[in-house]
Order: C-alpha cells, then structure tokens, then sequence
C-alpha cells in the first residue's frame, strides 16, 4: 500500500516530463532553423585605398596614403588595447565570482573533472547525479539512528539499476552514474541547478533531487540535453505525508501480527504474553482498531494525534519508494534523451514488470505503463517534423519492448501505430484493422526491406502468425525485384505471384531438409519447433532447476536442483518417475550418457565439490570424482559415451566408465561456465568468464592438446552457454552482454550476431535438424530463432524468473525449460 500512495503521486508527474522533452525538443528544432536562415557571416576587415585625384602628383598621392594607413593602425591599436583592457577588466570582476561559484558547488567533484571526461570517439553519456534527502528525524529517537542508510541504500539500489540497463559501457545508451557526489547535507533546490548548469551545460545531464521537510517529502527533477539553451526543473511528488509511507507499513505489520496472536491465544497463551511477545505489533494493532472504531463515530483519525509506532521495516518501505521512483524517472529520462538525441528505442517498457513487482493495484500497474508509453508518443509526435522517417520503425522497436509485458495490448497498440506511420509517410490511406497487406503493397519499395523484416521480428514475438505470412508474402516479392535491373526495379510495381498467396503460405506442408529450398519454399519451410504449446509444468523443487537433460530415446528427463536433488520424469506424462538419494550440495550440472545408462552430476558445497557416476537403471552410485579445487559449473560426455569432461577453473577429461582421470586443460582465465562437444566428438568447445570461447581438439583417446586451436573473442561480457549444431558447423554462444553470437565451428568466423534479450544469455539449445536455436535468458524469456537467417521466430513468456537450462529430444519436437522459478515446462511442437 505505501507503494502504491508514491506511485499515484509519481504519475501526476511523467506526463510533465513528456510535455517538457517536447517542449525542449522544439525549441532546439526553432534555433536550428534560425541558424539555416541566417546562415553563418564571417568577418573580414576592408581597408579603404585612398584614390589619386587628379591634381595631385604622385608623391603627394603616396603621401597621403601612408598617413591615412598610419591613421587607420593608430585606430586599430587603440582598438586592440581597449579590447585587452576590457578584457582584464572583466577577468578581474569574474575571477571572485568564480570563486564564490566553486564556494558554493554542490558537487565533491570541479567542473574541470567532469568536462570532457568522456572519450572523443563514443556517444557523450548522460549524466546522473543524485540529491538524496537530508535525514533528520530527531524527534523519533532511536529509530531515527538507522535512517542515514536511506541514502546508501538509495545510491546503490539505483547503481545497480543503471548499471545493469543503461551502463555506460553500453554504445546505445551510455549512461554515467556519479553516486556520492552530491555535498547532501549543503545545497538543494534550484540555487544548486543553476549553478551546475552555468558549468555543465555542454554535459547532458539529470538530477533526481529527493527532500524531507518536517513530515513531508518531495521529489524533484532537473535536466538538459545536448545543444540546450536552458534546462527544466520539474516537482513530480510533492508535500507527500512520509508518515503515510511509515504508517501504511505499521499497518500492514500489525494485521499480520493479528492472525499470529489469535493462533498464540488459541494454544492458551495469555494476552499479556501476546502483548509482550507482539511489541511494537501489539501497540500498533491496538491503535489501528482504536481507528476503525473512530471510523464507525465518523471520526478523522488525522485531525487527532494518533501515531503508530515505527522501527526500521517501516523505514525500508519508504527507502524502497524512493527506490522505485528514482529508477522509474531516470529510465524514463535515459530513454527520452537516447531517443531524442540517438534514435535508440526505449528500454524502460520492459523494465517495468520487475520495478513494479512489489506493488499489489494491478490497476495502478496498468496507469503506470500507460502513462509511460504515452509519454513516448508524445515525443514521437515532436519527432515527425525533423525525423517523421524514423518514426515507424522507433514505434515498432517500442513494440517490441513492450512484447516483455504480460499484456500484450500495448505491444499491438503500438505496432498499429507504427504501421499506420508507415503508411502515412508513404502516402496510403489509413486503413481500418491493421497489417494490411493491400494497403502495403501499393507503396512498397526495395528500401522498405528492412522496415519489412523488424516488422516480421516484431510479429514474432506476439504470436502474430497470419501477419508473418503476409510479410513473408510482401519480403518475397521484393526478392523478386533484386533480381531485376536497377532502373528497371525501380520502375516495375510489386507484385504478389498467384502461387505465393496468404493461403498457400499457411497450407504449404514442409520441405524435406535434403532438397535445395527455391526462395518461396525457404519461406514455407518450418522447423518443427517454430509452433509450440505448453504441456505440463513439473515442480516440486524448493530451488532452481539449474541443469536437465535428454535422454536420447526422448522418454526421459533428467533435472538437478538448488535444493540437492537429482529427479527423473516422463517427458510424455510429466510423471516423477524416480528421484536420487545419496546427493551432497547444490546440483550445478548434469549430463545424460548417449545410451541413457549413465548420468553425470557435479555437486557444490560450501568447502568442496566432487562429480557423481550414477547407474539410471538401478539409482546406484558407481563413482565419486574428486580434482576440481573450485565448483564444477559444466558438464558433457561424448557422443561415443567414452569420455566425460568437467569444467571449473580448468577443464579435466575422465574415462566415464572407470571415473579415472585422462587429461587436464588450462586456457581460460576464469570460470569455465559452459562445455559442448561436437558430434562427431572430435572438437570440444569451452566458454568461461574471460568473455572467451575456445576450441580444443579432442581424440578419441581423451587426450587432447595442451592449447586451444582457437580462441573466439567478441562478447563484452562473461560467455556462459554454448552449443554446437547437429552437422557440427556451426557453434552458438550466449552471454551477459545479452547477445547471441554464431561462429563457424572449423574457421571460428563470426557469422551474425542476435540481438533480442534484454538481460544475460543463460542457457542455448539446438534443433536437430539444425534449424532453429533456441535460447534462455535473465529476462524471464525462451527465444525462437531461425539459425540459417537469424531472424527471430518466437518468444516464451510463460516462465517468471530466470531461464537457466534448454534440452531438445532427438526427434525436434519437445523442448524442456528449467527456471529460477523452480519450475521446469515441457512444450512440444504443434
């Protein structure tokens, strides 16, 4: 509830923000087009020649123009020195003023450590400071003694916020967050904007100013763009009671409270120990049914002074408002000025589910996103005049951010509006229901590609599956016209051939993988795994299902948990079929024999870790393998079933059938995450921690080279899934710079790059048939992808926590999830 009051008050205030960037936006559109007007006059001093009249002679004539020559540089030096003298003149009188500025800088840092800190060669970041409050609640006592944490935890919950989705190691949305530099506790309000903006004005730059006077709090925001000639300073939550925020979570403690003492009063406890056992609880129950009873007299319980009693739970509601708040506005800004300035899509839309997680008013959930998302219009309306061709594809990248949400609604909403941008821009009359493929075609160029396939991606994720047709339909048709002329291209209209209707693109059965796919075929050709349902759900964990594998007749499935348990289902009925005693610590990984007889299970404890040999068939333990120092976090057995091979810090070879070790390797610097083998179990692929993917060769007698043949180098970030296709050509790898990369397994050439996730790449999986990659990540999602154009074909949105691990059954129709939600799902082709 004390969440709730905040974020009602918060509303009021992003439309403003909306009008202001407009606002901003047009008046740098208005002095842009003065300067075109006017254009740019350079000065260049003419010196006047004396002309010889005619009753002079020469040497009079000469005479006359050395003096006025001489006259002319008198006055030009008269000139320069009244120049330099007015200019010491004004040094003199700056130079105590910028003392007393520097006096009175609400910055630890000086403007000349902040000016040009950026590198020359990448986007200018925008700069956040912070204002937190100024704690100072005397009058609570004790209480009051854990408050200065309210800034700290402030500070670092935002840091991380921004850290994670706007770093400014991003090239999209650069994003630099100075915590602490704000002198908290001796300057506030507009006097302190003023002065950094003298300063800073070349520097893009938000100040998210928080204050508590007496009982109240208000929340401020300052902020300037590139090429801005003034900045806004905008109050979006004022004169807020903070004692609400307090109170509403007394209230909340104390009704929890109730149903505790009842059952103690129930077990014959007396009232008097209740009270004593309940403290703070007991005293604020007794003041909140005091005011209920006020309630029923018609009684204001504010116009009497009745307090509950607070403690430091109370105090963390109010830090996790101010929490939500300042990541909710500085999303919002970040996305504007990167929109605005950049043409980057917005990231907040997708943020929201999470940031709001805590807030129980669905509705206010709904008014919250909605009053975001109309605020990006707004600015897409400020847009249309400098940049109306970037607007339908901006739109449809804010559609596809707002895909992540559990309504789709906004998503669709959006993804209209981008479409009928489209067909504004070129022309066409708008058209009544969306995606209309008459209304396209009639307007439809060879430049319109690209446009065409984001709105295919887009389409994708929703589901959207007779608008893909009807782009798939448009997209070959422009194929046809790359096979013309260029003068003739241009001048033939599109066409849609009668054998490539809506109809036939819906009833085409698929094409055997052995033929040689025409373009039209290509575009009929599914993999199995494009169209899937939900099944079943299998729970029963207390943690996270960390690793599953397939068994290689497709009838089994194998999970192992954080909650130290190793089970066993039937993939078709989603019964528990067995579950492994005997385990020690967290399960980390597993891996499946090739004849389902064998399962491979690495275990992590608080001082050790070991990798476990169990015989399916029996449940019987067959070996306990020690000689990792550090965890074990991978896990794979060769397609021959001879050898097991283990990552941790270094990568070890075992002979699974005895359990004895064959060889070591040492090549990354860091945790080894991620193991895969290729099928013909000559090649072995690593990633880890150094942000590397490394290839070893593998024989056959689990002795390998002492160094990598090649090292892959091109994520950002830690790599932590892999996985090789089933002709063993291609390899993927997923990372926690979101991204997805697809290198050529033999040359270690970097095909594409995906781009789709909002959050780390946690686990990968592959089609057999080698058409489809499948991908699970941070931000609660499974991803379809087309592995031969790289085309997004499909999100699942069904899990709610993170995605840790994929398995796919050898014959491509069943794919098993497992999630931070202590869930795994079976889906299975359609």
């Amino acid at each position: 509830m004390e969440l709730e009051v905040g974020l009602q008050l918060l509303l009021q205030g992003l439309p403003t923000i909306a009008k202001i960037f407009t606002g901003l936006h047009e008046e740098r559109l208005r002095q842009l087009k003065q300067q075109q007007a006017k254009g740019f006059q350079k000065f260049s001093p003419h010196v006047r020649q004396p002309r010889n009249p005619g009753n002079l002679d020469v040497q009079a004539w000469r005479f006359e123009q050395e003096k006025s020559l001489q006259q002319q540089l008198a006055a030009y030096n008269r000139e320069t020195q009244l120049s330099i003298a007015s200019y010491q003149r004004e040094s003199a009188l700056q130079l105590p003023e910028s003392h007393r500025i520097l006096d009175n800088w609400p910055l630890r840092l000086f403007p000349s450590q902040l000016l040009g800190s950026h590198p020359s060669d990448r986007r200018i970041p925008l700069r956040i400071f912070i204002s937190p409050p100024q704690v100072q609640f005397a009058r609570l006592g004790e209480v009051a003694q854990g408050l200065p944490e309210l800034e700290q935890n402030l500070a670092q919950s935002l840091g991380e916020f921004l850290s994670q989705h706007y770093s400014l190691c991003s090239s999209e949305r650069p994003t630099e967050f100075l915590a602490g530099a704000w002198e908290s506790q001796r300057f506030h309000r507009e006097a302190s904007i003023k002065a950094l903006f003298d300063k800073l004005q070349s520097e893009p730059t938000l100040i998210l100013e928080s204050e508590l006077v007496g009982d109240e709090l208000n929340f401020r925001m300052a902020y300037w763009g590139l090429g801005q000639s003034t900045y806004c300073y905008q109050t979006l939550i004022s004169r807020l009671d903070y004692r609400q925020i307090l109170y509403a979570s007394a209230k909340s403690r104390a009704l929890k409270w109730k149903e505790t003492a009842n059952k103690l009063l129930a077990c014959g406890e007396s009232r008097e120990e209740v009270n004593r056992l309940g403290g703070d609880n007991s005293f604020n129950l007794e003041v909140l049914e005091k005011e209920e009873r006020w309630k029923q007299y018609g009684i204001d319980a504010r116009e009497v002074a009745l307090e509950y009693k607070v403690n430091h739970k109370d105090f963390a509601a109010l830090s996790q408002l101010l929490i939500t708040c300042h990541c909710l506005v500085a999303g919002w800004i970040a996305d504007a000025h990167h929109l605005i300035h950049h043409d980057v899509a917005p990231r907040l839309p997708q943020l929201l589910p999470s940031l709001l997680e805590k807030t129980s008013d669905q509705q206010l959930v709904q008014e919250v996103v909605q009053t975001t998302i109309l605020g990006y219009k707004d600015i897409f309306k400020a847009l249309e005049s400098e940049r109306p061709l970037w607007v339908p594809e901006l739109a449809l990248k804010l559609a596809q951010s707002l895909a992540g949400l559990p309504d789709k609604f906004w998503a669709k909403q959006q993804l209209d509006y981008s479409f009928q941008a489209w067909l504004k821009q070129h022309q066409v009359p708008e058209t009544e229901g969306t995606y209309s493929l008459e209304a396209m075609q009639s307007a439809l160029t060879l430049e319109d590609e690209n446009y065409l396939e984001k709105l295919q991606d887009c389409l994708s994720i929703l589901g959207e599956d007779n608008a893909i047709a009807q782009v798939n339909t448009l997209l070959y048709a422009i194929e046809n016209l790359k096979g013309l002329g260029t003068g003739e291209a241009q001048n033939s209209p599109l066409t849609i051939p009668a054998s490539h209707t809506l109809s036939q693109i819906e009833t085409s059965p698929i094409t055997p993988a052995s033929r040689t796919l025409s373009a039209p075929e290509k575009l009929k050709c599914k993999s199995l795994l494009e169209k899937v349902s939900l099944i079943h759900t299998l729970d029963g964990y207390s943690g996270r299902a960390a690793s599953i594998a397939v068994s290689l007749d497709g009838q089994t499935l194998a999970s192992g948990s954080d909650d130290n348990t190793i089970k066993l289902w039937h993939l078709g009925t989603g019964e528990l079929l067995h579950t492994l005693t005997g385990e020690s610590g967290r399960i980390l990984a597993i891996a499946l024999s090739p004849d389902g007889q064998i399962l491979a299970s690495s275990h992590k404890t608080s001082d050790k870790s070991c990798i476990k040999l169990w015989h399916l068939a029996t449940g019987n333990l067959l070996h306990t393998l020690s000689g990792h120092n550090k965890w074990i976090y991978s896990l794979a057995i060769s397609p021959d079933g001879r050898i097991l091979v283990s990552g941790g810090h270094k990568i070890k070879l075992w002979d699974l059938a005895t359990g004895k070790p064959l060889d070591t390797l040492a090549g990354h610097k860091k945790w080894v995450y991620s193991l895969a083998i290729s099928p013909d179990g000559q090649t072995l692929a690593s990633s880890g921690g150094d942000k590397t993917v490394k290839i070893w060769s593998l024989q056959s007698n689990g002795r390998s080279q002492p160094s990598p043949l090649l090292t892959l180098s091109g994520h950002s970030d830690w790599v932590r899934t892999i996985a090789i296709s089933a002709d063993g050509q291609i390899l993927a790898s997923g990372s926690d710079d979101s991204t997805i990369k697809l290198w050529h397994l033999n040359t270690g050439k970097l095909i594409r790059t995906l781009t789709g996730h909002s959050d780390w790449v946690l686990s990968l999986a592959m089609t057999p048939d080698g058409k489809t990659l499948i991908s699970g990540s941070r931000d609660n999602t499974i991803k379809l992808w087309n592995l031969e154009t790289g085309k997004l074909l499909r999100t699942l949105t069904e899990h709610k926590k993170w995605v840790y691990s994929l398995a796919v059954t050898p014959d491509g129709r069943t794919l098993a999830s497992g999630s931070e939600d202590k869930t795994i799902k079976i889906w299975q082709a359609l």
